[in-house]
C-alpha cells in the first residue's frame, strides 16, 4: 500500500478539525470563544509542515497544509474582521 494514500486520508481529516470553527464564527460574525493565539500558532506550525512538505516532496503533507493554512488564514480574517462584534 502506497504510504501517501495513508497521508491524505489522514490529512483529510486533518483539514476537517479547523472548519467548523470557521464555519460557526462565519455564521455567527462573532469571535468572542475564539482562542486568536492558538490560531496563530496553527498557522506559524502549519507553514513549517508545509515547507517541509515541499522540501521532502510529500504530496500528503502538502495537500493537508495548504488547505490547513488557508483555514486558519480565513479564521484569522474573521477574528480581524468580528474582533469588536458581539453575539
Amino acid at each position: 500500500m502506497n504510504p501517501e494514500i495513508i497521508g491524505i486520508s489522514a490529512g483529510v481529516l486533518s483539514c476537517t478539525t479547523f472548519l467548523p470553527q470557521v464555519i460557526k464564527t462565519w455564521k455567527s460574525g462573532s469571535t468572542d470563544d475564539v482562542s486568536l493565539i492558538m490560531f496563530i500558532i496553527a498557522s506559524i506550525s502549519t507553514t513549517l509542515w508545509l515547507a517541509y512538505g515541499v522540501l521532502i516532496g510529500s504530496i500528503s503533507i502538502i495537500f493537508t497544509n495548504t488547505i490547513v493554512l488557508l483555514l486558519t488564514i480565513v479564521m484569522l480574517y474573521l477574528f480581524y474582521r468580528y474582533r469588536n462584534h458581539s453575539s
